[in-house]
């Protein structure tokens, strides 16, 4: 399958994706700590019938690293005017952890551009916020770490590989890709990267956390078809994740992949893209 790596400029950004393959469109949003290439073992399959675009995100990658823009809003409006830019009227996306959040906000923001979502690995942030205690506080303490101004940064700037590490190593049930994980270890070193990412997640307060308020008491939720697929083995296995997510959209199905954690499309990509091509299919 060929693929073709380019660069956009959109909504004022330089933004890199791959491109794969012909057919409807398909876009596929990664999440932290890693890049569009945690999409490297289904890109192929799915591009038999999609044309399959996965960009890095804002800060991201081989994508411009600005010093604002991390709310989920504006993060969401960059994929929208890249899916603008390349031409099509109404796309798929498929999201894994805060590209998933990325693409929860598209999808609330501009329903008639997104046909239908899948989410990898996440339950609304809302959903998760409302819902900390002790066991989700230990689960996701980087949450609360990555809030931290400066400190994240200047510890985990001390050994970047060793602190990537640890996530690709808790977070996973099957041993995690020596030669991806170098991947990412190389795309945070670079200048601004590991900024970057703390904000994606410094923005969820207050700027995601009001917006995702003011939506859902104003009655808004997903109209299109969701699929929601997580780990059996990580947090969300523990969760009523389907339930949850039925509180954010009208149309939910999914379940849980067995014998996986948290890095779904590394860990179980033949399930992934079984599960995305029936839930695609026309």
């Amino acid at each position: 399958m060929n693929r073709l790596e380019r660069t956009a400029t959109v909504n004022g950004i330089r933004m890199h994706y791959l491109r794969a393959g012909d057919g409807p469109p398909l876009f596929l949003l990664h999440g932290w700590p890693q890049t569009s290439h945690c999409w490297h073992q289904v890109v192929d399959a799915l591009a038999e019938t999609h044309t399959v675009v996965a960009p890095d995100l804002r800060g991201y990658g081989r994508t411009d690293k600005p010093k604002s823009g991390y709310d989920k809003r504006t993060m969401a409006a960059d994929v929208a005017a890249l899916a603008d830019h390349l031409g099509f009227e109404t796309v798929a996306v498929a999201g894994h952890d805060r590209g998933g959040r990325v693409a929860h906000r598209w999808a609330l923001d501009r329903p008639d551009q997104v046909d239908r979502l899948a989410v990898l690995d996440i339950a609304p942030t809302r959903a998760m916020w409302q819902r900390l205690d002790t066991g989700i506080a230990k689960a996701y303490w980087h949450w609360l770490f990555h809030l931290q101004p400066d400190l994240p940064e200047l510890l985990a700037g001390q050994n970047v590989a060793a602190y990537l590490g640890y996530f690709f190593e808790q977070w996973s049930y099957q041993r995690f890709d020596a030669e991806a994980q170098a991947v990412y270890v190389e795309a945070f070193s670079q200048p601004g990267a590991l900024r970057a990412g703390f904000d994606d997640y410094r923005a969820s307060f207050p700027d995601d956390a009001e917006l995702d308020d003011a939506d859902y008491e104003a009655g808004k939720r997903l109209t299109q078809p969701v699929l929601a697929l997580w780990g059996a083995n990580g947090l969300l296995g523990t969760l009523p994740t389907l339930e949850i997510w039925r509180e954010y959209a009208h149309d939910v199905t999914g379940g849980p992949l067995a014998e996986c954690g948290h890095f779904l499309p590394e860990e179980q990509p033949g399930e992934v893209v079984a599960r995305l091509r029936e839930f695609l299919r026309p």
